[in-house]
């Protein structure tokens, strides 16, 4: 038995592709919609699996071609992220058999493919536990690593990658001196779809290092949303996804962690650390003109269309970027617009790694470095306003 998925998010095709073929299906996968009715054609598949919003041409130009030009009753499933009533009705007037609402489980989909043409027969056995959701969108994180041979915790984000589709993990050597390389190396063979190890020849720096890493990612065309995580793990994965659930039902463009202690979280911090992030902190808010509680948080997630604004161009500092990333918001939205697209989200744990980069020394250092941002990009203000200034004179 053939299924054929058409699906412009090939995050979404693979783990479904997978696990049909356990099944024992003969499985075709596209995600160019133009490709998937030139393979329809060639195929001649018994299933075919189907998402709606696609570039070039929608899914259901797709379902006409099969059921108008080819005339053929090719049972047709949508797997889509479309909930609208009159997407769902004009669907099913075209004459599909199946309407699946992105997110939902592969062990759903493949009942629902059993249920529509049949079980082949195959030996062995497949582990029913192993579920993974279909979500509606697809993320990258980027994961800065600098001598990370010890702490890297490759089962946890090989963990998460198995059992949480629509994820790719981009992990960026940032000229690492010991082994991290080969490390990382190690934990993307056979999993190049879904891992991305990007190597820097020289230390530049976590802000460097992140930075490419989010440029790096937004050149994926299937991904929704991009982030960066502290290569520790100190902020869980699942929070992580916590953050992602929030920006994707929402209208902002940035969600940022909080380390913020609060009733039902774990979160632990050097009491030394505390008080100068307490002092940090107050002088952030008076340069963002913004009441953030933890700025610093290494998780964040980003809409895909303000990485260019935040990542275009080198951070004059080296630890707290995350400062310049709000600060270039303002300025290019404007204070009132780029509060609106901000949000902060407490975590529900985080924890101090041991062996943290940043000393205590780097901490006092941090105040030089705020110093140093207000004064450039007050300067980057005050040349926008002449600029402004001088065009109205001319006028």
């Amino acid at each position: 038995m053939k299924v054929l998925a058409i699906d412009d998010q090939q995050l979404v095709l693979l783990p479904l592709q997978k696990r049909l073929m356990d099944l024992g299906y003969e499985v075709a996968i596209e995600t160019d919609a133009i490709k998937g009715l030139e393979t329809y054609d060639e195929f001649n598949p018994d299933l075919v699996i189907v998402d709606l919003n696609m570039p070039n041409i929608s899914g259901f130009e797709v379902i006409t071609h099969i059921r108008i030009t080819r005339d053929s009753e090719t049972p047709i499933m949508i797997l889509s992220g479309n909930t609208k009533d009159d997407a769902i009705t004009k669907a099913f007037e075209l004459g599909v058999n199946d309407y699946m609402k992105k997110p939902l489980s592969l062990i759903e989909i493949c009942a629902r493919v059993k249920n529509l043409i049949g079980a082949p027969e195959v030996e062995g056995s497949i582990d029913k536990n192993a579920n993974v959701m279909i979500q509606q969108r697809c993320v990258g994180v980027v994961i800065p690593c600098y001598n990370e041979e010890e702490r890297l915790l490759s089962e946890e984000f090989l963990n998460f990658i198995n059992t949480n589709s629509g994820y790719h993990l981009c992990f960026v050597n940032d000229g690492s001196k010991d082994n991290t390389l080969s490390v990382l190396k190690k934990l993307q063979k056979g999993r190049e779809d879904y891992i991305t190890v990007y190597d820097c020849d020289k230390n530049g720096g976590k802000a460097e290092a992140v930075r490419l890493g989010m440029l790096h990612m937004a050149k994926k065309e299937d991904l929704d949303y991009i982030g960066f995580l502290d290569a520790d793990l100190s902020t869980d994965l699942a929070d992580f996804d916590d953050l992602v659930k929030t920006i994707e039902t929402s209208n902002f463009k940035i969600v940022s962690g909080s380390r913020i202690s609060r009733m039902g979280a774990d979160i632990t911090k050097e009491s030394a650390r505390k008080i100068i992030s307490l002092t940090i902190n107050f002088i952030i808010r008076k340069i963002l003109s913004m009441d953030f509680k933890d700025t610093q948080c290494g998780a964040k997630i980003f809409h895909k269309d303000v990485i260019d604004i935040a990542f275009g161009k080198k951070f004059v500092t080296q630890w707290i970027f995350d400062v310049e990333i709000f600060k270039r918001m303002t300025i290019h939205f404007g204070l009132r617009k780029a509060k609106s697209m901000l949000c902060e989200q407490p975590l529900k744990r985080w924890i101090h790694a041991d062996g943290s980069k940043l000393s205590m020394k780097d901490s006092v250092k941090i105040v030089m470095q705020l110093a140093q941002i207000a004064w450039v990009y007050r300067k980057r203000k005050d040349h926008k306003k002449c600029d402004v200034n001088a065009k109205l004179e001319i006028v």
